[in-house]
Parts: structure tokens; sequence; C-alpha cells
């Protein structure tokens, strides 16, 4: 799908989306646990359809299920589509258990790195088909002990670790070595785990899990709003000559991407991206538009994303008119007061594609975005809000 948009003002409310993060947690939570959990909140985006069909391929209800149900089945294909959660969350968790199991990957996902996970995993009992197959065969039960894993290249492998090892017969650890980046991807986990009555300790660059721990179920859980996906308008607000403004999001929250607020104050500055790697698109464009110099760095990370995310932005922004250059770990944004416009592909990166339309505000011409549909992966409705504040866009199939 093609999406044209005329650039215009966008003006109004808008309320966030619930977010995915903390629904992956809780889904996977609520299928480990001893009663029936009602989850509240949910959005059917592609990644969140996800772990809901890893969960009925193991007989467990994305929204009401038991410990029992659960491990009613050893063997079983489960679809990750383009996840990433998906897939380095259910890999652990469903070995942690043991059987035989085919990960179905679709996209950007085989080529993905699933190392060091992968090696930790084959060196505690399990066994796993070549790296990049598809599917990924892993058969075996996952075996407590001590695990290692870097602290700078996903915390999805030690969130997937999290959520598996309070399952085992005995205590594990998990070593951390260099410094931890996205930590608080890794407390939304250990939050949310908190609540289903499991809990682990960090000190000393070590994760401590007891085994033999029980997810008990809260009853209801509502899922909070996604401040990931809410950067995107707070980042229209601050490019728009009209307020925008993105209801249901907390300032208590754990999500990380809160920091949204304070960088847009700054704008232009240095931004340090290890632990906000998912707010660099948005903040990008929101730089793009603000003159000054901005420095974004320790973002490489962002190489392993649905695109290699540091490559994808400058491509963008730069073929709409920004004056904006990469670096091995960030990019370097020149920001004017009108970006020229033109033609874009989202590169099958939702958040490009999102990036893409918020830059368009404040271009001169009309921007066209291809591979529009991207947005269907965390945020199936943004092109419905973007309308609702005001955005001309005319869609192509």
């Amino acid at each position: 799908m093609n999406v044209t948009i005329i650039p215009t003002q966008l003006k109004g409310t808008v309320k966030a989306i619930p977010s995915k993060s903390v629904a992956h947690r809780a889904l996977i939570c609520a299928a480990l646990s001893d009663q029936k959990t009602q989850i509240e909140n949910l959005i059917e985006s592609e990644d969140i359809l996800a772990t809901q069909d890893c969960l009925k391929a193991l007989n467990a209800c994305e929204q009401a299920n038991s410990k029992n149900e659960f491990y009613k089945k050893n063997t079983a294909v489960l679809n990750c589509r383009e996840s990433g959660s998906t897939l380095r969350f259910m890999l652990p968790v469903a070995l942690a258990k043991g059987g035989n199991f085919a990960f179905q990957m679709q996209g950007r996902l085989p080529q993905r790195p699933l190392s060091p996970l992968y090696e930790q995993l084959t060196a505690h009992g399990c066994n796993l088909s070549a790296k990049g197959t598809n599917p990924l065969t892993a058969t075996g039960k996952l075996t407590p002990g001590d695990f290692t894993l870097p602290g700078n290249i996903s915390s999805q492998f030690i969130s997937g670790l999290l959520l598996a090892l309070p399952l085992l017969e005995a205590d594990s650890k998990i070593h951390i070595t260099g410094n931890l980046e996205s930590e608080p991807y890794i407390d939304i986990t250990r939050h949310v785990q908190q609540i289903f009555g499991v809990h682990t300790r960090f000190e000393n660059q070590c994760f401590y899990i007891h085994g033999n721990q029980t997810y008990r179920s809260p009853g209801h859980f509502t899922v909070e709003g996604d401040w990931s996906n809410a950067a995107f308008w707070f980042c229209a607000d601050s490019i728009s000559l009209t307020p925008v403004t993105c209801t249901g999001v907390s300032l208590d929250s754990v999500q990380g991407d809160k920091a949204v607020l304070t960088l847009l104050k700054n704008l232009p500055c240095d931004i340090d991206a290890h632990n906000i790697p998912d707010l660099v698109p948005a903040i990008s464009a929101a730089a793009a538009l603000t003159p000054g110099k901005t420095v974004i760095y320790n973002a490489k990370r962002l190489i392993i994303k649905e695109s290699n995310r540091i490559e994808t932005v400058c491509k963008v922004l730069s073929a709409l008119g920004a004056a904006i250059e990469a670096t091995p770990d960030g990019l370097i944004i020149y920001g004017k007061e009108h970006l020229d416009g033109g033609t874009v592909h989202a590169f099958q990166d939702h958040r490009i594609a999102m990036m893409a339309a918020i830059a368009a505000i404040g271009c001169k011409n009309a921007v066209t975005i291809t591979n529009a549909e991207a947005v269907q992966k965390s945020y199936p409705t943004f092109w419905e809000d973007y309308q609702k504040l005001g955005g001309q866009i005319k869609e192509e199939l």
C-alpha cells in the first residue's frame, strides 16, 4: 500500500494505543499462570497476534488460560511472523518444559541475530537447528544453571530467559558482560512478572532467579498505554504549529521511552540512545525540523531491527530533504525549518513508515510512502489516527 500525504499541520487529541512491550509479557505470564487471567486493552497488531498464535499453538488462550493447559502440548509449530520479541521470548519459555518445537518466521526475522541466546540454550540441554534456518527447530528441555549474555546485543534475550528460568526445578543466574543496554525493557519484564508473583534480583551485573516459582494470576491485567508509539504524536506536536495531544500514557510507567518528553524539550542536543533505541526514528524526524545540530549515539543496535534503522532513517529523511548523516553508532542531524518532500520507502519497518508521516508535517511538497502498511506490525490504526488529527492522506493499494 502507498500513502500520499499532503503536508498540513496536525491538531487535536489522540489516545495512545496499548503497549506492545507490556502486552507480550502479560500474555506469556498469563499463559504460565496457575489460574485464568482476563487481559484487557490489547491491540491486534501483527506482533501481538504472533505471540497469541504461539500461545494458542501450545493450547493456551490469549486471555484465559492455565498452567496445565499451556503444558498440554510439547510438540507444536509456533508462528512468530516477523516478531523478534515473540521468537526470543517463546523459544526459552517453550523449552522450559521441554518438547519438540518448530518456530516459523517471516520477513527479515530469520536474518536477525539469535546469538548468543542460541548458544546458551544449546549449552543448557536444548538442540536447535542451524542459525538462519526457517523454521527453526528446537528440541529438549532447558536446564537451570549459569547463563552468560552480553548486555549490548538485545535485551530480549535476557527477558526471554527471565520469563523461562523461574519455571525450572533449580536456581539460575544470568551473568551480564559489558554495559547493560535497553535496561528499561528488562524492567518491564520484571515489573510484569512481579504482578504475576514471580521475582528476580539484579546485583553486580547478575540476575538471580529462584527455580520452582509459580506464576500466579492477578485475575485481571490491563495493558497500559504505549510510550514508544505515543512518541510519534509528541514529536508531531513539536513540529506542528498547532497543538497535538496524546493521552493514555502514564508518567509513572517503567517504559523508558517516556524520555521522549525530556528530549523534545532540549532539542537540539546530544542523545545517548543506548536505553531508548525505539525512539530514534521519531526523535530524528523532530530533530530534522528543529534548527541546530542533534547527535544521536550509542545506537548501534538499530542495525538489527526490522530494518537497519541507522541506514533507513538516514535514507528516508535525506530523501525528504533533511541534512543528515549516518555514523557507525548513530546519526548527526542538522535541523531545518522545512523539508522538501518526495517519495520514500518504509523498508518493511513500522517505525520508518511512521517517522516519514511525522516528518511530512514540515515538508513543502507531498510525501508518498510506499510499503505504508508496515505500520500493522505495531500500530494498525496509525493512519486512521493521523487523519483524526487533520492529516490529509490518500491511500493506494
